[in-house]
């Protein structure tokens, strides 16, 4: 049976340590707690990487954290040759905050790529230097330097990014607000979590379980590196941190 974790970076992204005691271990050495601040991996955005520590202070470093059999099960990947914990062990978390913000800043952005190019995404990866998203577009009629600048609008404008949560049956009246070609959000909660941009998510809505800033603003300067033809009708857009690089 499944272990279900309490995800606290789904309601604060900005924790970067909490307190938590551990449930299982698993024959791989991978550690489910009863709580987490260790986002794992999913919709395109690496899993937290970190450290535990424990009460006579030796510590445990965190290669990676990752889902178990459901989105509800979370595993903390150790690093070759760490110790474990017991069952029962109360543990300090600590992320890598660097790291997450990096993730959290890009994973933004590339929701505002989506504002920016309103066609169907078929795949994303969030990095902390250098992301994508792939949309279905036949003929992009875009210029790296357009595009750019219109990212940058909406990151100067300083909307505000929040989450609010749906029903799946607001989901499904609202089939728009999924964005991914061939990907669905999970339904069967009966809650759908949204991220949301603007005032009144006036800029975008869509269903997301990434962590991201606050505010537009603190995405801070990012361009377009690349435009990428990836077959007949697949484009692949680059966002990277920094101003465009003189031609």
């Amino acid at each position: 049976m499944a272990q279900k974790t309490e995800a606290l970076f789904r309601d604060d992204a900005y924790l970067k340590a909490a307190d938590a005691v551990v449930v299982a271990v698993n024959d791989r050495g991978g550690m489910l707690l009863d709580r987490t601040i260790f986002y794992a991996t999913s919709g395109g955005q690496p899993g937290d990487t970190g450290l535990f520590e424990r009460a006579d202070g030796s510590r445990i470093a965190i290669a990676t954290t990752i889902t178990g059999e459901t989105k509800e099960e979370i595993i903390h990947v150790p690093a070759p040759d760490q110790g474990l914990p017991t069952v029962g062990e109360k543990l300090k978390l600590a992320i890598d905050w660097q790291r997450r913000h990096l993730l959290m800043r890009m994973h933004t952005a590339c929701h505002l790529l989506t504002v920016v190019c309103p066609f169907p995404i078929t795949g994303a990866a969030v990095a902390e230097d250098d992301s994508r998203v792939d949309f279905d577009i036949p003929d992009t009629g875009f210029t790296k330097e357009d595009v750019t600048a219109a990212l940058m609008e909406l990151v100067r404008a300083d909307h505000p990014v929040f989450t609010r949560l749906i029903t799946d049956e607001e989901l499904a009246a609202n089939p728009g607000l999924v964005k991914s070609k061939n990907v669905r959000p999970p339904v069967g909660t009966g809650k759908i979590r949204l991220v949301c941009i603007g005032e009144n998510a006036m800029i975008d809505s869509q269903p997301c379980g990434g962590t991201h800033v606050k505010s537009t603003g603190e995405v801070g300067e990012i361009h377009i590196g690349k435009i990428e033809k990836k077959g007949r009708e697949n484009r692949r857009f680059r966002i990277r941190f920094g101003p465009m690089p003189a031609n």
